[in-house]
């Protein structure tokens, strides 16, 4: 049976490393992407070559639509490279950061850079990718709780969230006649570097997603990954279209 490939964007850690690293545990390949942290990259690289999997690391900045073409000729040449192969079959669209700040006090700025991340950057990466995406593929975009449920602070992160989960209804319609599904996971609060790690380290955020959760915690990056990759298999080759939220049982 043939190797098949993913490619995670943001995967250098927290859920796309997570992701990363149970891809690899169901024998699948990985070309993950990094913004700046090119050492913790191939961390996640070498752990992966330990669970015995293939991996390479390469650069790519999101929020610069116009390197996206670039970035698809290398990604094209390391599959011809070190696979012979000319294609992946997964798209896990994860890379993103996030503001915290009121709607009266959020700047264009901010706004813009939301948009870049989280809107843009899934539109138009997987649009490039899409000659390299194989028959019968998946997608995956990572949206969020806050597509849902409303916490003051991260208007226009959700904005930005919201669009994707509309852009993967679409995406399934029209990349149907090629096979390929796509999905939305949106994950609740979980602990990770994100915005600056404060559903991890600030005991009083920990302690609030917890008593707002039916499940009585706050989510770990193994709660999501998972789900990734398990949305990876064959197994799940007839759900498409979908928004798979993993929270735990967050604001029910």
């Amino acid at each position: 049976m043939n190797t098949k490939i993913a490619l995670v964007t943001g995967a250098s850690r927290g859920l796309g490393k997570n992701a990363a690293l149970k891809l690899a545990s169901k024998g699948i390949d990985l070309v993950l992407t990094y913004h700046s942290n090119q050492k913790a990259a191939e961390q996640v690289v070498n752990e992966i070559k330990k669970i015995g999997a293939k991996a390479f690391a390469l650069p790519l900045d999101v929020s610069q639509t116009s390197s996206f073409q670039n970035f698809a000729n290398q990604l094209k040449e390391l599959l011809q490279k070190e696979w012979g192969v000319s294609s992946i079959n997964f798209l896990i669209n994860n890379a993103g950061s996030g503001v915290h700040a009121l709607y009266a006090q959020t700047t264009e700025e901010q706004f813009d850079q939301m948009m870049k991340e989280h809107l843009k950057a899934p539109f138009f990466l997987s649009q490039t990718l899409l000659p390299l995406i194989a028959q019968g593929g998946r997608i995956i975009n990572i949206s969020s709780g806050l597509a849902r449920f409303s916490l003051p602070g991260y208007a226009a992160y959700a904005v930005m969230k919201a669009g994707v989960e509309a852009l993967t209804r679409y995406m399934a319609k029209e990349l149907g006649q090629r096979g390929i599904a796509v999905n939305t996971v949106a994950p609740g609060a979980i602990e990770t570097d994100f915005g600056g790690g404060a559903v991890r380290d600030n005991q009083e955020v920990n302690h609030f997603v917890a008593s707002q959760t039916a499940l009585g915690r706050a989510g770990v990056p193994d709660d999501i990954g998972g789900l990734i990759a398990v949305l990876c298999t064959e197994d799940c080759r007839w759900i498409n279209g979908q928004r798979i939220e993993a929270s735990g049982g967050m604001f029910l």
